[in-house]
């Protein structure tokens, strides 16, 4: 296949652009965790498929986990304005149609996979969301077949080239609608597709299918907090929180903070001062982040992303008049003293938050 176009090629703006988001990642998480990088095979065709709880940050946390390239699959119809849909191929995003979108898109998957193939070919990594949508719980949605027959139109295009592999990615948080709690991702045991197609050739796609959705929920669902979605989910989480409580001296939420309220709250006093330069500093970011996520966004799962969104905005936006502030009026060190606070400040914010809330 032809290298000299496609997804999977070098950017100069894509990377100096990736650095800084993978920066604003890894500081929108008291702690980013990650597992089993040794599981993604290094000479094989990868697609990453993890669970999908907290909309655009679980592509974020899997972006940052690697320093390799990844492209990526997302609703189709986020890509109907064209202006978007420029933006996000060039984030390296590929459109993926679903059944409910109507027969003559779903007919465009083809020309997707045709470019996802390419990106396989090409050694770069793909990774797709396999139940269609995102959800705010410890369980996992239906899986759906696109990601099986990708890999199937891949195994089939690459031949004897190189196995197609399909990564169970579990993804986990302390807290899916509080900002600077913790995160973990866990890489499981790579699924080898195309050797599980050449030994079960008498079976139909139906079957292979359903074969390689039983590994890929159960690889997922190990690595994950996961819960039965039924009608006794509450009461299961509920259970599940107390008995970690019970086993750590922590809340699920907690965890890495000071066990004891009393000590939590002495240091938020202690940190007082802190907190409320960091306030001011970052009030315009906070301030519309907030109100966003609290009279703006319907669906809860989105507010972390739109405090993010804040933070890669606000340090470029806000940060710049600072910088020329501080160096002007400041000793270079001071400035650039004053200059590092102000990037930290965002989260020192959110983290003092953390330190108070019951």
């Amino acid at each position: 296949m032809a290298r000299k176009q496609g997804p999977w090629k070098q950017n100069f703006w894509y990377t100096v652009l990736r650095y800084y988001v993978d920066a604003c990642t890894r500081f929108s998480y008291r702690s980013l965790r990650v597992e089993g990088l040794e599981n993604i095979p290094s000479d094989g065709a990868v697609i990453i498929a993890p669970n999908h709880s907290n909309t655009l940050m679980d592509a974020l946390v899997v972006l940052g986990s690697r320093k390799c390239r990844t492209v990526f699959g997302a609703r189709a119809d986020i890509f109907e304005n064209p202006t978007v849909a420029s933006i996000l191929r060039f984030l390296r995003i590929l459109p993926m149609v679903r059944r409910r979108d109507g027969i003559r898109k779903v007919l465009r998957n083809y020309e997707t996979i045709d470019q996802v193939v390419d990106v396989l070919d090409n050694g770069v990594p793909f990774c797709m969301f396999a139940e269609g949508r995102h959800r705010a719980m410890h369980s996992l949605l239906p899986i759906n077949k696109g990601i099986f027959r990708i890999a199937k139109m891949a195994h089939e295009a690459l031949g004897d080239k190189k196995d197609v592999f399909i990564v169970p990615t579990g993804l986990d948080y302390g807290d899916y609608f509080l900002f600077r709690t913790w995160s973990r991702l866990r890489y499981g045991k790579a699924i080898n597709v195309s050797e599980f197609i050449r030994k079960n050739a008498d079976l139909s796609e139906q079957e292979l299918f359903a074969g390689l959705r039983a590994r890929l929920v159960g690889g997922i669902s190990s690595r994950i907090v996961c819960l039965p979605d039924d009608e006794n989910y509450s009461l299961n989480w509920e259970a599940f929180q107390q008995r970690f409580a019970a086993l750590n001296g922590n809340t699920y939420r907690d965890a890495g903070l000071p066990r004891k309220r009393s000590t939590r709250l002495a240091l938020a006093v202690l940190t007082a001062l802190p907190f409320a330069v960091s306030a001011v500093l970052t009030a315009p970011m906070w301030g519309v982040a907030e109100w966003l996520c609290h009279k703006k966004i319907k669906d809860r799962a989105f507010r972390n992303t739109a405090r993010f969104a804040m933070k890669l905005l606000g340090n470029i936006l806000i940060g710049i008049p600072l910088a020329v502030v501080f160096f002007v009026n400041l000793s270079w060190y001071f400035a650039l003293a004053a200059l590092l606070y102000f990037f930290a400040s965002y989260s020192i914010f959110y983290d003092w938050l953390n330190l108070i809330r019951r």
